[in-house]
């Protein structure tokens, strides 16, 4: 009986890794019809989301795997001393959620990884997704600090690493993990298990997601089936405590565990002599920077230029029923991105809803027409662009393109003007679904201080694209007289 338990499991374990062969099937019939009936049996019925069925599958993939080795077990040496106690709270199951923010060099990344290494090597049901805000950031961070991870954990030999689907996959088992970018979520939606269910989920750099909405979506389209789920978020603070991510952790929930930790608490040889030094040394010549970097302290408590945000969903009814549209260009290149953004403003209310953008770096002007043509932006529509620079050279490529663009008045005064003028709104609505770019950017803009925390007087020249093309798309509104 041992030995056509041994068959069966064996044969389970081969339908499991895809593709398998037409001769692997035959070859495997011909040896032993009766198992490998039982075997396709077992794995349909699992497949098809079975309980009993999954149960089976897992005992025989639990079998085969403890008469070739013992059972993984994670070495305690390799957690940092702050996560000792999330790693308890995970191994007893006590909560779904963990969030793990902090400074710089806090080994949030590092634990997180070898977490799910572990969580896949020890539940032969379990696959995982490992999200970014952007694709195209996955290759050079999570996958290569899951690489790492199976490295240090010395299972290299039992991992398939792929970059073309980018995916990790448990050879013993063929369970997969999965890397997705939030941009783009028909690839997060039409993810397939071949066998079990997506019970692990990883947000890495949490604050650059578009907000709870966002997460909730990622989070009910990726996590189905079965009874346990881990859910790990992971970031560096924003320096505005408005930061949707700042508050997100300030939020109790009975089924998430927050730890906040530093690189004070992680073992000095893991970090180097050169991150100690460059730390202390900002430590000496900026505290603030440092409290911010390394402490992951939000201290921009009472710099930010916009105290009249509020980042939620405008819906497309809402859109339908403005009665006027306002669309704005801040032209770049790079490293300075391209911005479009529409917007309606309600003066009775002194309201701004920010619902559209356009945002890439290396754009040439025909892309940048073909992207508006897209969107549906039409003769019709007048978009005021930034004139300095390029601008009258790209303003002449649209026209000729079809589109109504005219340029910035902007002149001495304009740009302190304007930003009093914005920051003076009742309110300035962004969906940060639709506006990403914009939601970041507004929530994130301060007044430059000293060293000693007093504001300088100005508004920063630096990441204040988004800003720049509501501003020229306003133009005509805040240059009026009396406003």
């Amino acid at each position: 009986m041992q030995d056509i338990n041994g068959t069966i499991a064996r044969y389970v374990q081969m339908l499991l890794e895809e593709p398998v062969s037409a001769g692997q099937e035959r070859l495997a019939e011909a040896e032993e019809d009766n198992a490998m009936a039982i075997a396709r049996r077992l794995v349909d019925k699992a497949k098809g989301g079975e309980l009993n069925y999954i149960k089976e599958v897992r005992y025989l993939l639990e079998s085969l795997s403890d008469g070739e080795k013992r059972p993984f077990e994670m070495p305690a040496k390799m957690i940092a001393e702050p996560y000792l106690e999330v790693w308890r709270d995970i191994k007893r199951k006590a909560h779904t959620e963990y969030v793990l923010y902090g400074g710089r060099g806090s080994a949030k990344s590092t634990f997180i990884s070898l977490v799910i290494v572990d969580l896949i090597v020890s539940n032969p049901l379990l696959h995982g997704v490992l999200c970014r805000r952007v694709k195209d950031t996955l290759r050079d961070s999570v996958y290569a600090q899951m690489k790492w991870a199976i490295s240090e954990l010395g299972l290299e030999e039992d991992f398939d690493c792929r970059v073309n689907p980018m995916e990790i996959i448990y050879k013993p088992t063929g369970q997969k993990l999965y890397f997705r970018g939030a941009d783009d979520p028909a690839k997060l939606k039409s993810i397939k298990v071949p066998f079990g269910y997506i019970g692990v989920l990883w947000f890495e750099e949490l604050d650059q997601f578009c907000g709870e909405e966002e997460i909730r979506s990622i989070e009910q389209s990726v996590i189905r089936g079965g009874d346990e789920a881990y859910i790990f978020k992971s970031f560096n603070p924003p320096k505005t405590s408005g930061s949707w991510a700042n508050q997100y952790v300030l939020v109790p929930k009975e089924t998430r565990l927050v730890k906040k930790s530093t690189y004070l608490e992680v073992p000095p040889e893991w970090l180097g002599k050169v991150f100690l030094e460059e730390a202390e040394h900002l430590k000496q010549v900026n505290p603030s920077a440092y409290e911010h970097e390394y402490c992951g302290i939000a201290n921009g408590v009472g710099g930010a230029v916009f105290g009249n945000l509020t980042i939620k969903e405008i819906t497309d009814n809402e859109i339908a029923g403005y009665d006027r549209v306002y669309s704005g260009i801040d032209w770049g290149w790079y490293p300075d991105p391209f911005r479009f953004h529409r917007m309606a403003y309600l003066p009775a209310e002194k309201r701004l809803f920010i619902f559209d953008e356009l945002s890439g770096n290396k754009l040439p002007n025909r892309e940048i027409g073909v992207m508006l043509k897209e969107k549906g932006i039409g003769p019709r529509d007048k978009i005021t662009a930034d004139s300095g620079g390029e601008g009258p050279k790209s303003i002449a490529d649209l026209r000729e393109m079809g589109f109504s663009v005219r340029r910035a008045k902007k002149g001495p005064g304009s740009v302190e003007y304007s930003m009093k003028w914005l920051s003076s709104l009742a309110e300035i609505v962004i969906d940060p679904k639709r506006c990403p770019c914009a939601a970041k950017e507004f929530l994130e803009y301060e007044y430059e201080t000293t060293e000693q925390g007093e504001v300088v007087s100005g508004y920063p020249d630096c990441n204040n694209h988004s800003i720049d093309a509501v501003r020229y798309a306003l133009e005509e509104v805040w240059r009026r007289r009396g406003k």
